[in-house]
C-alpha cells in the first residue's frame, strides 16, 4: 500500500476512535505491572492462576535452554522435533483424558489448522454467534457450508441440526467456544454434546479459557459438566491459566494422525522452541497436582469482584467466569472510563469493535489468584467515584485526545498526505 492509502485508513480508524496504540510492559507480568516507569494494578491479564513467573517453570525453562538451545530449527515435520515436544503433548493427553494430543504455537494457529482438515467440502459448520475471531477465521478458510447459531441458543441449534439433514452433506460439525473471552459465560456444553449425538455431528470445543479454570481439577469444560471426552475435539492454549505459551488439540489417536499430514498452520510453522515446551510440561504438572488452592483463591476473588460491581449496579452481562465485563456503551465512553481507570493506577484497556459490536463496548476485568483484596477494593472504590466524575469527562476527555493524537501517523517522506 502506498503511504497516502495508509493514511487515509489510518485517519479513518483514528476519527473513529479505533486506532489502536501498544502499551509497553517494563516489567514481569503480574498484578501489578510497570507502564511508563509507573505501578499499575493490572487487571487486563488471563493469567488466571499467576503462573507466568512461577519458579519451578522458570527452572524448567532453564534447564531446557541450557540442554536444547533456544530456537528449534524448523517445522516438526521437517526437523523441528524434540523430545520436549513429545512429552508435553503425552502429558497434555494425559491431562484431558483423550488418546493423543497435538502442540500447535499459538490458539489462532490451531483453530485455523485444526478446522478446515475436520470440516472439508460437504460438511456444515455449527458456530456460535460469539465465537472467538480465530474460529472464525477457521471457518472461513474451511470449504464448508456455515450456519451461525444465536448465542447459546439450543433451540436454534437444533432447529439449524435439522435443517442440514440431506444425503449431500457428509459431516456436520458444531464449534463453540467453552467460555466465551469477551463476555465470560459458559457455553451449555452438556446440552450441545446431547444435540450432536442425537443428530450425528461433531463436538469441537475451544477451551482455552476453561482450562486450567474450570472443573474440580481444572480440566476444563468436559470436566465442568462431568462430560466424558469420547470424541469430543478439545481445542486449548498454554498461554493463559498455565501462564506459558502455546496451544493443543485433544482427541482420538487418528484425529491426531490426520492433522499432522493436512493441518496447514502445524505443517507449514517453525514448531514452539523447546524450551517453551518444557516450560508448558511443568505448567500442566502444576495445574494436575498443585493448584487446587491457587483456582479456589481465584474463585473467591472472581466473586468478590462480581458482587462488588453487581452492587454498585454496573452490567456485567452474562459473566459466570474470572472474565467480568462492564458494559460502558459506544466507543467514546469506553475510551474515557478506561482512560479513568488508566489515570488511576488500574490498567483495563477498553474493548472496542471490531472485537466487540459498536454501543457495546466495555472494559473487560479479568481477575488472576494472584490479585489481593486491596486490588479488587481499589477497582469498586474507583468505579463507585466514577459516577461522580462523569460531569466533568472534559478533563478526561483531553488526555485521552492526547493520548490518540500521540498516535497519528506521520509519512516518513516528510511530505504532508493533506
Amino acid at each position: 500500500m502506498k503511504s497516502t492509502e495508509c493514511f487515509d485508513e489510518l485517519e479513518g480508524l483514528r476519527k473513529a476512535n479505533l486506532l489502536r496504540k501498544l502499551a509497553s510492559i517494563e516489567s514481569a507480568h503480574g498484578p501489578k505491572v510497570s507502564i511508563n516507569r509507573k505501578t499499575f494494578t493490572n487487571f487486563s491479564s488471563n493469567d488466571y492462576l499467576g503462573l507466568s513467573n512461577h519458579p519451578q517453570i522458570i527452572r524448567a525453562a532453564a534447564a531446557a535452554l541450557k540442554k536444547y538451545g533456544f530456537g528449534s530449527g524448523a517445522s516438526r515435520l521437517l526437523s523441528g522435533t524434540y523430545p520436549p515436544h513429545l512429552e508435553l503433548e503425552e502429558r497434555i493427553a494425559k491431562y484431558k483424558n483423550s488418546e493423543a494430543a497435538l502442540v500447535f504455537n499459538t490458539g489462532y494457529a490451531a483453530n485455523t489448522g485444526i478446522i478446515p482438515v475436520i470440516a472439508g467440502e460437504g460438511s456444515v459448520i455449527f458456530s456460535d454467534q460469539l465465537n472467538h475471531a480465530s474460529i472464525v477465521d477457521g471457518v472461513r478458510l474451511s470449504k464448508a457450508d456455515v450456519m451461525v447459531y444465536m448465542h447459546k441458543d439450543l433451540n436454534h441449534l437444533e432447529s439449524l441440526l435439522k435443517k442440514s439433514q440431506s444425503k449431500s452433506v457428509t459431516r456436520r460439525v458444531v464449534i463453540t467456544d467453552t467460555v466465551f473471552s469477551m463476555d465470560g459465560d459458559i457455553a451449555p456444553i452438556r446440552e450441545i454434546a446431547e444435540l450432536c449425538k442425537r443428530h450425528v455431528a461433531i463436538l469441537m470445543i475451544d477451551d482455552a479459557h476453561g482450562t486450567g479454570v474450570l472443573g474440580k481439577t481444572g480440566r476444563g469444560g468436559l470436566e465442568h459438566f462431568g462430560i466424558k471426552s469420547d470424541n469430543i475435539i478439545q481445542m486449548g492454549t498454554l498461554s493463559k491459566a498455565a501462564g506459558c505459551y502455546g496451544a493443543f488439540v485433544a482427541g482420538s489417536r487418528d484425529l491426531i494422525d490426520l492433522l499432522i499430514s493436512k493441518a496447514r498452520s502445524f505443517i507449514y510453522s517453525t514448531s514452539l522452541p523447546p524450551v517453551v515446551a518444557a516450560a508448558g510440561i511443568k505448567a500442566i504438572d502444576i495445574i494436575d497436582k498443585k493448584s487446587g488452592r491457587l483456582r479456589q483463591q481465584l474463585w473467591r476473588n472472581r466473586r468478590h469482584l462480581y458482587e462488588g460491581l453487581k452492587s454498585l449496579g454496573y452490567d456485567t452481562l452474562g459473566s459466570e467466569t474470572p472474565i467480568i465485563p462492564v458494559l460502558a456503551g459506544d466507543v467514546k465512553d469506553a475510551l474515557i472510563l478506561g482512560q479513568y481507570l488508566y489515570d488511576n493506577g488500574i490498567f483495563a484497556p477498553a474493548i472496542r469493535p471490531p472485537t466487540v459490536p459498536d454501543g457495546m463496548c466495555r472494559i473487560r476485568f479479568t481477575v488472576t489468584a494472584g490479585h489481593t483484596a486491596d486490588d479488587i477494593d481499589l477497582v469498586l472504590e474507583k468505579l463507585h467515584k466514577y459516577r461522580s466524575v462523569i460531569p466533568a469527562k472534559a478533563g478526561i476527555q483531553k488526555r485521552l485526545d492526547s493520548r490518540i493524537e500521540s498516535t497519528r501517523w506521520v509519512d516518513p517522506t516528510g511530505s504532508s498526505p493533506e
